[in-house]
């Protein structure tokens, strides 16, 4: 194998900890005894290309430092090869890692157990959610949650978890549910009026929101949730529950297992790991064992 190591660096992750978090993690791998390169890209499309490029050079692992948008685009380098992932998460969100038990906002101690992993030849293959040509470690959202997404991304201000509460009581506004039409491995279609629909190789998105509480990224299913035609009312009791992934229990919610989904609802965006992955249709397979990760 060889020594050498790729950082992926967010430098603006965190609200500026994803540069100060390279230095602690690069120190850890050099310590291990691993060469340590750092690609950060002028832009998404550009760090992307440098890290498929940094793969096909033969790296040893590609270490994606920052939160879930970081995760997500080295994805997007890393899946369906030989090389390993690393995650040092120092996001906003951090779900990935979550999902992983991987340490959050401890780069030191992340770079440490990724060089372990390495050194003793110690890695994990876990499935990944597929839409298209594009990958995804956690959730697909759909939805009520996709547009309070969309509002998010259109706020300045707060940062962090308090941005996402606040352009929840927003949308909820003009909440609407939508007419879905939903087909799971290849079986019936089932339409049904929906406020969200939830696609789960991970747990948790949102920094910890637990939407799909008993998803198991090593199992080669998803678990979807589905949160059926509710009142605002009903939505606001039930929604602080997901936090816990109680929210699960309450009768308006349906759990079901696939490793294909299929989900259309007009006026609805599908995002994944937080990013925008375009309008529904969108159909999701979970790809066992499609990447492998250094350090669990």
């Amino acid at each position: 194998m060889t020594s050498e190591i790729t950082l992926f660096v967010n430098p603006a992750a965190g609200r500026g900890r994803g540069a100060h978090a390279a230095q602690p993690a690069a120190s850890a791998l050099r310590a291990a005894g691993f060469v340590v390169r750092t690609v950060l890209g002028a832009d998404a499309a550009d760090a992307l290309a440098r890290a498929r490029a940094a793969v096909a050079g033969g790296t040893a692992a590609l270490v994606a430092v920052g939160g879930d948008g970081m995760a997500h685009l080295a994805l997007q380098a890393v899946a369906g090869t030989r090389t390993s992932l690393g995650l040092v998460a120092v996001g906003t969100g951090n779900d990935l890692a979550r999902t992983l038990g991987l340490p959050v906002r401890d780069p030191a101690r992340a770079g440490r157990l990724i060089a372990e992993g390495l050194a003793a030849g110690r890695t994990t293959d876990i499935d990944l959610g597929r839409v298209g040509e594009r990958w995804f470690g956690t959730v697909l959202a759909s939805g009520f949650d996709s547009r309070v997404n969309d509002r998010g991304n259109r706020m300045r201000w707060p940062a962090g978890r308090l941005r996402y509460d606040l352009a929840m009581l927003a949308e909820l506004a003009a909440f609407r549910p939508f007419p879905y039409r939903i087909r799971l491995d290849d079986g019936e279609v089932r339409e049904t009026e929906a406020t969200l629909v939830a696609i789960g190789n991970g747990s948790s998105y949102g920094g910890g929101m637990r939407i799909c509480p008993g998803a198991d990224p090593a199992d080669g299913l998803f678990d979807v949730t589905v949160v059926g035609d509710c009142t605002r009312a009903t939505l606001l009791r039930v929604f602080p529950r997901v936090y816990r992934g109680t929210h699960v229990d309450h009768p308006r919610v349906s759990v079901y297992r696939a490793a294909k989904v299929e989900i259309s609802a007009p006026g609805s965006t599908g995002y994944a790991d937080g990013e925008p992955l375009g309008p529904l249709p969108l159909t999701a397979r979970c790809i066992a064992g499609a990447v492998r990760v250094a350090g669990l």
